[in-house]
């Protein structure tokens, strides 16, 4: 039996709210997976509004497309401008044992 719920489930759907957002981006960097960060901060940013991400970071709309896709690898310099204009801050904190 398919499940149309499933198959037509989009992550994009539940970033409502700045804490949904941080929630799923931390899962994100937390996964250790550089090209899931990369996609998670292109959902968000197309979530958003690619066109005024591009606008505050100073990157076109084609550069962060490119950097924040599958198989895509955004500077940190990249990667702070979007999460800056998205309204999130990367932190450090100690890893768990």
């Amino acid at each position: 039996m398919k499940n149309d719920y499933l198959m037509n489930f989009d992550p994009a759907d539940l970033l409502t709210s700045d804490e949904a957002i941080a929630l799923f981006l931390s899962d994100a960097f937390e996964s250790g997976d550089t090209a899931c960060i990369a996609q998670s901060l292109g959902l968000i940013a197309h979530t958003r509004g690619i066109d005024e991400i591009a606008r505050e970071t100073g990157l076109s709309c084609e550069r962060l497309d490119r950097a924040l896709s599958d198989g895509g690898n955004p500077t940190l310099k990249t990667t702070l401008a979007v999460m800056k204009a998205i309204g999130l801050e990367l932190v450090a904190r100690p890893a768990s044992a």
